[in-house]
């Protein structure tokens, strides 16, 4: 029905739009979404002609270019065969005359002749999306943001269009008229080609089947509503979900750096994406089909950082490690969690090298590491859960922290001790010569740990592996130094395997959750979606039972929490929690689960 071929637009020489390329049928419901700015508005302009500067490409409406249309064609079609709700209410309805009396002249612009059939058929369209009859003559200053938004819904209504363009329908609404907004709207647009132009993720997520993604002019991203929310694969397209609080959200919110520039040569995107590349300043990405996905990034999308296949330990008859498998990307925190002994600890030390695992396989930035270079210690770096394991008695603070700087020659020696000052300041700890000189004898458990933190902060990694980080800290410091984790993942797109046994930790902090039961992952996903459903018991087991104050008050929790009696080895065959597990059958004990998908995540169930 619309179909929009390599569509530019442009005010006084600067482009606002680029190569566009978008088509709608009978029924489709797609919402643009983006930053202010990103040139929402000016592409359902266009559309409709109304773009005061200058248009490029096709816009095929029923086979024919409205591009090319003169402006007494664009009349027509505009209002009549193609509609659009302006975002601002307040400019779009006429002050001096009632909300009947607009709606009725939409209908009779388009060429209806008889005032009474205008009247009647306006009515009918105010009733339709839910205008209390009582206020069809009143006027825009004696109505609500919601009514006078569904005054704008009938304006566009009244001519029955084919295609149907809604400007943040719900903006600056509070949530119920929202809800009330949207559900009118998802039965206008049953029938229609619509197009929805919003910030506000939510209303694109409940009103559209597909969404794409616009940044500077261009489309990042494009796919199916669903896919997009559940697995964004644009790094802009992670940055705007993680920036939007909704009640689904575990993890802290976080922001994109920088700011949006029409200005730029090459990807419009990567003076602010964490991983660009060489190639991403001079060459415009294409967008590119993966599967239902379409993704313009020189790279295919957010990029595996750390990728662990098959690692499995043993010591002695004891297996420790079983295959495990782990894939962590560029910019994101992945917590993995499980009791004591479950073997978290070890895989972090395999991975570091420190332990050799009987069988592994571990890519870099998808090379294959063979060996444990000075070059994988610059871009990988542990924090220890004890940091007597990584702090040597026998050097002072300063010693410490620069050790890293100094093996790695990186800069001056002057250049060092401003590294090492400043990486002090930011784990929330002195700078001064006289805590510089201080020997680990004489701090604290917590400041100890911030040291071992600084160290590991030194050399600005990309991976960051972190073994209970924060054990040792009290909880305002505990909450300090993962803000300024986060926030180095946010402006240089740090990448974090975070080790814990405290699953509150890691709802606040993760994006992805794996959970390992005797040296098997047995559930992995996104955080929210574990968190709040969880598929196998013993992650059921482990939420359950998470510290939370409220529930624990006045509780005997001796008589609350089962028999939990673990296995201290491995079990030979079944699953490792078939001995604990209340919904367990003959063939958890006999046979061993694989970690399936069960999109978006993965559980090593029978019957999760």
């Amino acid at each position: 029905m619309l179909e929009i071929k390599n569509l530019g637009a442009s005010y006084n020489g600067l482009q606002i739009l680029k190569d566009i390329h978008l088509t709608l049928k009978k029924g489709d419901v797609l919402s643009i979404i983006g930053e202010s700015g990103a040139g929402k508005t000016t592409l359902g302009r266009a559309i409709l002609g109304l773009v005061g500067g200058r248009c490029t490409g096709e816009i095929l409406f029923k086979g024919k270019n409205i591009l090319t249309c003169q402006e007494e064609e664009h009349r027509r079609i505009r209002g009549n065969e193609i509609a659009m709700v302006f975002q601002n209410v307040e400019d779009a309805l006429h002050p001096l005359y009632s909300i009947l009396v607009q709606v009725m002249e939409a209908s009779l612009v388009h060429g209806r002749k008889d005032k009474h059939a205008a009247a009647e058929k306006a009515r009918e369209t105010l009733d339709l999306v839910g205008l209390d009859s009582r206020r069809h003559r009143a006027y825009p200053h004696q109505l609500s943001g919601g009514e006078k938004q569904k005054a704008l819904i009938a304006l566009s209504l009244v001519n029955d269009p084919d295609v149907l363009i809604l400007d943040e329908p719900t903006a600056s609404l509070d949530a119920l008229t929202k809800a009330e907004i949207i559900a009118v709207l998802r039965k206008l647009t049953r029938e229609k080609a619509s197009l929805v132009i919003t910030h506000d993720i939510s209303t694109a997520a409940a009103l559209s089947s597909h969404m794409a993604v616009l940044y500077g002019g261009r489309i990042m991203e494009l796919g199916t509503t669903v896919d997009l929310l559940a697995e964004p694969r644009h790094p802009y397209t992670r940055g705007l979900l993680r920036s939007y609080p909704n009640m689904t959200t575990t993890k802290d919110l976080q922001g994109i750096p920088g700011r949006m520039s029409h200005h730029v040569e090459g990807c419009p995107f990567h003076p602010r994406c964490t991983q660009r590349i060489q190639i991403c300043a001079s060459g415009v990405p294409a967008p590119a089909g993966d599967g239902d996905r379409l993704i313009a990034c020189h790279r295919g999308g957010i990029v595996p950082l750390l990728e662990v296949k098959r690692c499995s330990k043993s010591f002695g008859s004891l297996k420790v490690l079983q295959g495990v498998e782990c894939t962590l990307h560029e910019g994101e925190t992945l917590a993995l969690v499980g009791e004591s002994g479950s073997g978290k600890t070890t895989l972090a030390r395999a991975i570091m090298g420190l332990v050799n695992a009987d069988e592994a396989e571990t890519l870099l930035e998808g090379q294959r590491i063979t060996k444990r270079t000075r070059d994988f210690y610059q871009r990988v770096q542990m924090i220890f859960q004890n940091p007597g394991e990584s702090i040597s008695h026998r050097l002072n603070v300063l010693q410490t922290v620069k050790e890293p700087l100094d093996i790695h020659k990186a800069g001056s020696e002057e250049d060092r001790l401003k590294r090492v000052r400043r990486v002090l300041n930011e784990v929330e700890l002195p700078s001064d010569d006289a805590f510089l000189k201080k020997y680990p004898h004489h701090l604290s458990a917590g400041e100890a740990q911030r040291v071992a933190i600084a160290r590991a902060l030194a050399l600005n990694p990309k991976v960051l592996i972190a073994d209970e980080p924060t054990s040792s800290l009290d909880a305002s410091v505990q909450a300090k130094i993962l803000k300024l984790i986060m926030n180095l993942q946010e402006k240089m797109g740090l990448s974090v395997l975070f080790i814990t046994h405290d699953l509150a930790l890691a709802k606040k902090t993760s994006d992805r959750l794996a959970v390992i039961l005797s040296g098997r992952i047995v559930e992995e996903g996104p955080t929210s979606e574990i968190v709040s459903h969880p598929l196998h018991p013993y992650t059921k087991a482990l939420i359950d039972f998470a510290p939370l104050l409220e529930d624990r008050l006045g509780r005997n929790t001796a008589q609350t929490i089962p028999n939990i009696k673990r296995q201290t080895s491995a079990i030979a065959s079944g699953c490792p929690y078939a001995h604990r597990c209340p919904g367990a059958k003959n063939r958890c004990f006999e046979d061993n689960p694989e970690l399936n998908a069960c999109s978006p995540r993965k559980a090593a169930c029978f019957y999760p």
